[in-house]
């Protein structure tokens, strides 16, 4: 079953407009190849296994991939080298340069789960090439689409300001159930409660443990573990790596290196806090979110009901994050705002010269109150416009925008055509 991922192709072709390379990155499952598969593109196409030993030695030499292409794509080099896992090919970011630098008709579409080795150095070695496109599990609407498209075709005709009682009661139950289980396609595809726990521990033990484990010293795999579900029992808070490093029994800076690993491979994000002090944002306590609430309730070990469940609030918010962040431009940036004696906005978006305030409550409001303390902290940082997302009301007051869980990621910051 493909369902079109239609925000990805319409980043993907607005990135070939000015760029010979597009590389798609992501954990492992989050349908990177499918969508390098299955997007339409206007000429010739031929695919690539970075994994398979025979493509590599196709990568040893140039002459030997011109060579190949000459054959497989055509006489010119005109057209679309897709290339899956490229980050297995050694030296690709250079063939990579040379090939497009040489051939202004070839684009090369790559996809890659994050490797240390090659993505450190991806974006400068090929600067000026190569528009770098993370992709995330599906967000909530591709969920329902994922679901079922006459469902989603309802969802997608609500106007961002629907009131709560006209909403299907059955978008409602999936919105709770994608909070729960997550946006790994594969397990979005299945109704089985049972089969989708099954799926998302496949996911987390063959395909994100191996990866990451291949960079975890044998003497600290316990404590990296520990370090997970500490990490997972504290979503939508700040991370302290003393605590950490104390209850895991890793030291302070293996604590910070497997932070940035689980980063790097798209497993948790951290987002920083707001100044306008570069300094400040980079040595400052970060919040941490998993790229997917299924993979944390899995390490987590509880898929309770949101109603039945002290967490549902962090994990309301862990979602909030990943929608925003999913819908955000590259030139724009996310962060949380919070001030000397602790009182927060969660999230402060900045887009060119626009910037946002969001509170998020896991709470069903009767009616739209005043919420004067946000807004007063918003504005004192100039955002020109406050959400508050919450269960079910959908209304302004005060300037104060109520917006319901499952609109989120109808918000639009940026044109996608």
């Amino acid at each position: 079953m493909i369902i079109p991922r239609h925000h990805y192709y319409n980043l993907i072709h607005r990135a070939f407009k000015s760029l010979p390379i597009v590389a798609l990155l992501g954990a492992r499952q989050v349908g990177k190849t499918t969508i390098m598969k299955n997007i339409p593109l206007e000429g010739k196409t031929v695919f690539l296994n970075g994994q398979d030993p025979d493509v590599q030695v196709l990568f040893t030499h140039l002459h030997i991939i011109v060579d190949y292409l000459k054959i497989h794509l055509n006489r010119e080099l005109s057209g679309y080298v897709l290339i899956d896992e490229f980050q297995f090919i050694p030296q690709i970011s250079t063939m990579l340069k040379l090939l497009t630098d040489q051939h202004e008709s070839l684009k090369i579409f790559c996809s890659g789960s994050s490797s240390l080795n090659i993505f450190s150095t991806l974006e400068e070695s090929l600067a000026g090439r190569i528009r770098i496109i993370d992709v995330f599990p599906l967000n909530f609407a591709e969920f329902i689409q994922f679901y079922d498209d006459q469902l989603f075709q309802i969802y997608q005709e609500y106007p961002v300001d629907t009131q709560d009682e006209i909403i299907s009661p059955e978008i409602k139950l999936k919105f709770k159930e994608y909070l729960i289980y997550g946006g790994f396609p594969r397990v979005a595809l299945t109704n089985s409660t049972g089969e989708k726990i099954d799926l998302l521990n496949d996911i987390y033990q063959t395909y994100l443990l191996r990866d990451v484990r291949h960079y975890i010293r044998n003497v600290d795999v316990i404590g990296f573990n520990k370090l997970l579900k500490l990490l997972a029992a504290q979503i939508s808070n700040l991370v302290n790596i003393n605590e950490l490093s104390r209850l895991s029994g890793l030291s302070y800076k293996r604590c910070e290196e497997y932070l940035f690993l689980l980063e790097q491979m798209y497993i948790i994000k951290l987002l920083p806090p707001f100044y306008t002090n570069v300094r400040k944002t980079i040595t400052k306590m970060k919040k941490v979110y998993f790229i997917d609430t299924g993979l944390r309730n899995l390490i987590y070990n509880n898929f309770n009901a949101m109603d039945f469940r002290v967490d549902n609030g962090m994990i309301f918010e862990n979602y909030v994050f990943l929608e925003l962040k999913k819908k955000l431009p590259g030139y724009g940036s996310i962060s949380f705002f919070r001030t000397p004696e602790g009182t927060e906005v969660d999230f402060i978006m900045d887009i060119l010269s626009n910037r946002l305030a969001f509170e998020v409550k896991w709470k069903q409001f009767d009616k739209p109150v005043p919420m004067r303390r946000l807004q007063k902290l918003a504005q004192s940082i100039q955002c020109q416009q406050v959400y508050l997302v919450n269960i079910n009301l959908n209304e302004t007051i005060e300037k104060l925008r109520y917006l319901p869980g499952y609109f989120s990621g109808k918000l639009t910051f940026d044109s996608e055509t």
